[in-house]
């Protein structure tokens, strides 16, 4: 399968590359999980295309700001509903929109610790409220399901207090390094930090899967190979290195 795989990413690459002019930079915007994917299939992609992919990282809500702001790039990968909003104020192009992977929320905790009971929504409301302390992010995209979804348990004033939102995507280093119990982010960023370990996903019951869609910069001076680069993000090879990931292609 791997080899097939590599056959399969080798033709579209080359396929590509006939198709888009060589040397380029192309600016890709997103989050972490952005970075995952692009780290691992991108040092093929270059060297096939040409093209440096320089991929630019922060808390979703944060990349769309600099978008808005009229900061310079190729290719946004973002929240759906954020891409969205993007393509409504021109920011980004309509038909080069799409949905490139997807990914459930999870809990974290220290590696080497012992593991919180989470599997039914009663044991994971019963570890929230035994934890000493929890982090999720201020602006997440998981933020407003995660502060409504407390409130409709019932406890949001007993985790208000103990409850640490960051700025920054540091959620599973925060509880790597020992400095809160728990942490609540997509799956792929827990994956990612080799300190946090994924206790698992939350109960399906009240899962929300987060969409993270592409889109090309509308004021983009290499629209031909961010084009080109949706299109393999959306390919055999790419979907195998995504679900690879933790990652569910969409």
């Amino acid at each position: 399968m791997k080899t097939f795989s590599c056959i399969c990413l080798a033709v579209g690459l080359l396929g590509l590359a006939a198709n888009s002019s060589s040397g380029d930079e192309l600016k890709i915007f997103g989050s972490r999980v952005t970075k995952m994917v692009i780290d691992d299939i991108g040092p093929q992609y270059e060297r096939t295309t040409g093209h440096k992919l320089v991929v630019l990282t922060d808390v979703a809500a944060v990349m769309k700001r600099r978008i808005e702001a009229g900061e310079p790039f190729d290719l946004a990968v973002l929240v759906n509903f954020q891409t969205d909003d993007l393509i409504k104020k021109g920011n980004l192009v309509a038909d080069t929109r799409a949905d490139i992977m997807k990914a459930g929320i999870g809990v974290a905790v220290r590696r080497g610790t012992k593991l919180p009971e989470i599997g039914t929504v009663d044991e994971f409301r019963q570890t929230l409220l035994a934890a000493k302390s929890i982090t999720y992010l201020k602006e997440g995209a998981s933020t407003i399901y995660l502060d409504k979804l407390f409130a409709r348990m019932g406890i949001a004033d007993a985790l208000r207090d103990k409850t640490v939102k960051p700025e920054t995507e540091s959620v599973s280093e925060a509880v790597a390094a020992g400095d809160v119990e728990l942490g609540i982010i997509v799956i792929p960023n827990i994956l990612s930090v080799p300190g946090a370990q994924l206790v698992g996903p939350i109960p399906e019951e009240i899962q929300s899967y987060i969409v993270f869609t592409a889109a090309v910069a509308a004021t983009s001076s290499n629209q031909k190979a961010a084009r080109d680069l949706v299109t393999f993000l959306k390919s055999p090879a790419a979907v195998s290195a995504i679900r690879a990931k933790g990652i569910s292609a969409d």
